[in-house]
């Protein structure tokens, strides 16, 4: 089969198209044919040698992919061929073919395209775990998304809205932040025009937000914790800029008896995954099915232009999803 490799780590331009070995279908697996895939940061990182894959599993890059099922392994009984699914991966997923366990495969509803779903469970089952599982969100309950306009922020601001909370966001552009409050947020910040804390005090008439969901890291680490409620959870999603924290006031960490949560999909184990998989579709509903929820997507790209595909990402231009149709 037809993949994306890597000739070495660095830039974008060491991405080119070749060829592996088509992978096995193991017992409980199903093979499917992959029509389109979705770039997330973690590519970006795994490209620069940042981000290894889990060992054992794929090293090519691409953690969710859609397409049609083309065989069952044994024992396979919620699936047949021809059915049109999507799933998360730990890897594997610039790929002609890849075999998923079939408790990890979604189906599509018909409204949604197969480039829709392809942008779909790495954010919202990220979007998830962060607000419901770690984050323990409720109605009434407000929250501060950073990086708004991405795609797990755009996935995020649908979950919360369907909660019945409030999202507060941050982004790099005034349109991005016009885009967000489509999506249902209350307000927004502009990064570039200086500190986020100001605007958070604002919003809440100073008593700050219940949860954060931050990708960027050490740079927002103090304002994110002065903008949390006593008892607020700070749940960490990402590291876009500085990974170390150089000074902490411990008397502020005590006086805000905050929490500090961290997760990440890729390294959770395959039981763990899929019952987070069947809860996110419970919580959906039918919201899922006719389509009132769906990956917001910026940009879809043919997969002969990943190096482009990347270097889009990279200039933080998207508003939602990049997305890479896999042809023939």
């Amino acid at each position: 089969m037809k993949v994306i490799l890597m000739k070495d780590f660095g830039s974008a331009d060491q991405l080119y198209i070749g060829e592996a070995k088509t992978p096995a279908v193991n017992p409980g697996e199903v093979l499917v044919k992959v029509k389109a895939t979705a770039i997330n940061r973690a590519d970006l990182q795994q490209r620069r040698g940042m981000y290894p894959p889990i060992p054992g599993e794929s090293n090519i890059l691409g953690l969710e992919m859609s397409g049609e099922v083309v065989e069952l392994g044994a024992g396979v009984s919620s699936h047949s061929i021809g059915d049109r699914v999507c799933s998360l991966l730990p890897g594997g997923g610039y790929a002609q073919y890849v075999s998923v366990p079939e408790g990890l495969l979604i189906k599509i509803p018909d409204t949604m395209t197969f480039e829709q779903a392809a942008a779909f469970p790495e954010t919202f089952l990220t979007s998830y775990q962060s607000l419901f599982s770690l984050g323990q969100l409720r109605k009434g309950q407000m929250v501060l998304v950073h990086a708004g306009a991405s795609g797990i922020g755009s996935a995020a601001l649908q979950l919360i809205k369907l909660a019945g909370a409030t999202a507060l966001i941050t982004a790099g552009s005034d349109r991005k932040i016009e885009y967000c409050v489509k999506l249902g947020a209350k307000a927004g910040w502009n990064y570039q025009k200086g500190p986020f804390l100001p605007f958070v005090n604002e919003y809440t008439n100073g008593n700050g937000v219940d949860i954060i969901l931050d990708c960027i890291g050490a740079p927002y680490f103090e304002q994110n914790i002065q903008s949390l409620v006593p008892d607020g959870k700070l749940v960490i999603i990402g590291s876009l800029g500085e990974k170390i924290v150089n000074q902490l006031d411990l008397g502020t960490l005590l006086l805000k008896r905050f929490q500090l949560l961290r997760t990440t999909l890729r390294s959770r184990p395959i039981n763990r995954k899929i019952e987070l998989t069947k809860e996110l579709l419970e919580f959906l509903g039918d919201h899922f099915a006719n389509g009132r929820v769906v990956p917001i997507i910026d940009t879809i790209f043919d997969w002969k232009e990943v190096r482009e595909a990347h270097q889009y990402m990279e200039a933080n231009k998207n508003k939602g999803k990049i997305v890479l149709r896999v042809t023939e």
